[in-house]
C-alpha cells in the first residue's frame, strides 16, 4: 500500500514542521508542510489513476464529484484565502495571533471538516478497499494533527491561542460559533 505509506509520511511531515514551528530546530524543516502536501497530493493523484476506469459509470459518482470539488474549493479558501496571508504565511513572529474571524469563528480548525469531505467524497468514488482505507487514514491522522495543533503547537505559537479556545469550538460548530461565523465574515456588517 504505497499510497497509504504515502499519506503517513505526509502527516509525519505535518507534525515535525509543527515541532520546528515551536522549537526552531532547523530552518529546512521549514519546508516540510510543503513536502508533506506535495506526498498527500501525489497518493491521492496515484489513488485516482487507480481508479479511473471505475468512476463516473453513475450519475451518484458525478455527484461524488461535485461534492469533493465543493468541499476541495472550501478547503483551498480555507487555507489561503480566509487568512490574512502576510501575517500568516510571510511574518515570522513569535507573539502573532491566531486569526480569529470569518471561517475561523466556525470552529478553530474548519480545514479538518474541508478536507473530511474531499475524502469522504473522495473514497466513495474511488470505490475500491486500498482508496477507502486510505481516505479513513489520512481523515483519522489530519484530526489527531489538529489535536495536536490545539494542545501543543497553536498555544505555543499564538499569543491569543487559549483566549480564542474558550470562544469557539474545536470542529464541530455550534450555534453560537455559527453565528460569529456570519457576523465576522470579510465585509459583513461593514458599510
Amino acid at each position: 500500500m504505497l499510497v497509504l505509506g504515502l499519506g503517513i509520511v505526509g502527516f509525519f511531515c505535518y507534525f515535525l514542521y509543527d515541532e520546528n514551528s515551536v522549537k526552531k530546530i532547523a530552518g529546512w524543516m521549514g519546508s516540510l508542510f510543503l513536502v508533506g502536501s506535495i506526498l498527500l497530493v501525489a497518493a491521492t493523484g496515484i489513488l485516482f489513476w487507480k481508479n479511473r476506469e471505475g468512476m463516473f459509470r453513475t450519475p451518484v459518482d458525478k455527484a461524488w464529484m461535485a461534492g469533493g470539488v465543493f468541499f476541495l474549493c472550501l478547503l483551498v479558501y480555507t487555507l489561503f484565502f480566509a487568512l490574512p496571508f502576510e501575517a500568516t504565511y510571510v511574518e515570522e513572529s513569535k507573539y502573532r495571533e491566531a486569526y480569529t474571524e470569518g471561517i475561523y469563528a466556525l470552529c478553530r480548525h474548519p480545514g479538518v471538516l474541508w478536507f473530511g469531505g474531499v475524502y469522504l467524497c473522495a473514497g466513495a468514488l474511488w470505490e475500491s478497499l486500498e482508496g477507502t482505507v486510505f481516505a479513513v487514514a489520512v481523515v483519522l491522522l489530519n484530526i489527531l494533527y489538529a489535536a495536536f495543533q490545539d494542545v501543543y503547537s497553536f498555544p505555543r505559537t499564538f499569543s491569543n491561542y487559549e483566549e480564542y479556545k474558550k470562544t469557539t469550538p474545536f470542529l464541530i460548530p455550534n450555534r453560537g460559533s455559527i453565528r460569529r461565523c456570519q457576523e465576522t465574515w470579510r465585509g459583513a456588517g461593514r458599510k
